[in-house]
C-alpha cells in the first residue's frame, strides 16, 4: 500500500527487544537484556551532577552546538588521555549513545553492496543496522581470545573478500561472546587495516567493567605503534553500561575528515544530542565521580558473575559449556542437549529469560549457543533463573512439548 524503500518493506525488529513482552508476566526473571543493574546507578553523584548543570539552565535549556557541549568534550577527552588515547576536540563527536555513531558511520561510509566486516557472532544491532544499509556482510569467527585475525588475514590475502569498507569488533569484552582480544591479535588487525584500508571500528562500551585479569590497551591507543594505523581507526565509547543509559551519551573518535561528515550526517537527524544530559555529563565526570565510583560497579558484576557461572557449573554441568568472561555484562554458553531457540520456550513457561545465539549471527547460524546477561537480576534472581534453567533443559530432553513445536 504504502511505497516504503527496500530496507523496510519487511522490516525485522530486535531479536532481543522482541523479548520485552514477557517481562511483564508475573515472577519472571530476566537474563536476557544487557542492562546495568539499577542499584548500581549513581544516584546520589548524578543528583551532584544535576545541580551544577542546573546552575546554567540557559546552558541546558538551549540548542548546542552539533559537535557537542565544549566542557563535555574536555571531559571525555581527559578520559580517554586517562585510558592512554589522544585525541583532539575536531577528532571528537558526541553522540546521542554510541549506536548513532555508527549509525552516522554506516550514512557517510557505506553504500547498498559495500563490503562491511564483522566478527562473528556479534551485537544484533551492528547486524540490523548493516542489513537497513544494504551492506554485504562478511562475517569472522571468534574465539575466547577475540576475533580471528589469522582467520581475516587468510580472507583479505587471498583476495576472496575485496575491499572492505569496515570491520566491526567490540574488542574488550565483546557482547555476545565476552571474549576479550589480546593485545597480539589488536596489533595484527591494526596491520591489516592500515595494509587493506579499511575502517576498523572499535566498540568499547564495556572496557571499564574489568573485574579479573590485566587490561589491555585499545586499538585507538596501539594504532600509535602500527604506522599508518591511527588514521583508519573509529572509536566508539558511551557511558550508558558505566553510568547510566538514560543520558544517551556516546562518543566518537576518528579522522578530522571522517567527524566532520559525521557531524553534517547528524545535522540532518537531531541537530544536537541533549545539552541537558551533556551538562550532566559532563559535571559528573568533571567531579571525579566515575572514578570513584566504578569500583562499586565493578566489585558487583564481579559477584553476579561467579555467582551464575557457579550455579551453570553445579546445575548444568554437562548440559551446557561456558566462557567465564573476565569483565564486562555476558556468558556465552551453547547448549549441549539442543537447538536453544526451543529451549527458551521451555524457559519461558518456567519464567526464566535469555537471549537465543541465533540472534548474534550473520551466516551459518549456531543453534545450540546463547547469552546470558548477570548485571540486571539480583544474585538471588541469578539462582532461581539457573534452577529454572535447568528445568527447562531437562524438559528440552525429555522432548516435552513447547510452543514453538506444538
Amino acid at each position: 500500500m504504502y511505497p516504503f524503500t527496500a530496507p523496510y518493506a519487511s522490516p525485522t525488529g530486535s531479536p532481543i527487544r522482541e523479548l520485552f513482552r514477557y517481562l511483564g508476566e508475573p515472577g519472571m526473571i530476566s537474563l536476557a537484556g544487557g542492562y546495568p543493574a539499577v542499584e548500581q546507578f549513581d544516584a546520589d553523584g548524578l543528583k551532584r551532577a544535576m545541580d551544577s548543570a542546573w546552575s546554567m539552565p540557559e546552558r541546558c535549556l538551549q540548542y548546542g552546538p552539533t559537535d557537542g557541549l565544549c566542557e563535555l568534550k574536555d571531559e571525555v577527552i581527559a578520559l580517554m588521555r586517562r585510558r592512554g588515547a589522544i585525541c583532539s576536540a575536531d577528532e571528537l563527536l558526541v553522540t546521542t549513545g554510541s549506536q548513532q555513531g555508527f549509525d552516522l558511520l554506516l550514512r557517510i561510509l557505506v553504500a547498498p553492496g559495500d563490503t562491511v566486516l564483522t566478527e562473528q557472532p556479534a551485537y544484533p544491532a551492528t547486524l540490523q543496522a548493516l542489513r537497513l544499509q544494504q551492506a554485504n556482510i562478511v562475517t569472522v569467527p571468534v574465539d575466547e581470545f577475540g576475533i580471528d585475525t589469522e582467520h581475516l588475514a587468510s580472507l583479505l590475502d587471498s583476495g576472496s573478500v575485496k575491499a572492505p569498507k569496515l570491520l566491526y569488533t567490540v574488542p574488550t569484552f565483546a557482547n555476545p561472546t565476552g571474549a576479550t582480544l589480546s593485545q597480539e591479535r589488536r596489533l595484527a588487525l591494526l596491520q591489516l587495516s592500515a595494509k587493506y584500508r579499511f575502517i576498523l571500528i572499535e566498540d568499547e562500551p564495556y572496557g571499564d567493567l574489568r573485574f579479573t585479569g590485566e587490561a589491555v590497551p585499545s586499538l585507538l591507543s596501539l594504532s600509535q605503534e602500527v604506522p599508518g594505523a591511527r588514521e583508519w581507526v573509529v572509536y566508539f565509547g558511551s557511558l550508558s553500561k558505566i553510568v547510566a543509559p538514560g543520558l544517551r551519551i556516546g562518543w566518537t573518535i576518528g579522522s578530522k575528515e571522517i567527524v566532520r561528515r559525521c557531524i553534517v550526517a547528524k545535522q540532518t537527524i537531531d541537530l544536537c544530542s541533549s545539552p541537558m544530559t551533556q551538562a550532566i555529563a559532563a559535571a559528573y565526570l568533571a567531579q571525579g565521580s566515575l572514578e570513584n565510583h566504578l569500583p562499586r560497579i565493578t566489585a558487583a558484576y564481579q559477584r553476579k558473575c561467579e555467582v551464575l557461572c557457579d550455579e551453570m557449573s553445579r546445575s548444568l554441568k554437562g548440559l551446557i559449556s561456558y566462557h567465564r568472561p573476565q569483565g564486562g555484562m555476558f556468558v556465552w554458553a551453547r547448549c549441549e542437549t539442543g537447538n536453544s531457540s526451543i529451549l527458551l520456550q521451555h524457559a519461558i513457561e518456567r519464567r526464566v529469560l535469555f537471549v537465543p545465539g541465533r540472534a548474534f549471527y550473520a551466516d551459518r547460524i549456531d543453534n545450540a549457543t546463547l547469552r546470558l546477561s548477570y548485571t540486571a537480576p539480583t544474585i538471588s534472581e541469578i539462582r532461581t533463573g539457573i534452577h529454572r534453567l535447568a528445568m527447562a533443559m531437562e524438559a528440552l530432553s525429555a522432548g516435552a512439548p513447547n510452543r514453538e513445536n506444538e
